[in-house]
């Protein structure tokens, strides 16, 4: 389950932190500091994402 939560990681973690930039460029925050923030939250949110997501496609297998 490990490379599959890895695996899964690489594609939520950039997505979420996209998503994150995009609302704030959108909500007029161009400066870094809240650019920066957004991106972190994005990828510690991929996290337990990833997580979860790898373990119901790992029981579904089961």
């Amino acid at each position: 389950m490990s490379r599959l939560f890895m695996l899964l990681y690489s594609l939520i973690g950039p997505s979420l932190a996209g998503v994150g930039v995009i609302a704030v460029l959108t909500m007029g925050m161009v400066t870094l500091k809240p650019i920066l923030v957004a991106a972190a939250l994005g990828f510690a949110l991929g996290l337990p994402a990833a997580w979860i997501v790898a373990r119901r496609i790992a029981d579904e297998a089961a």
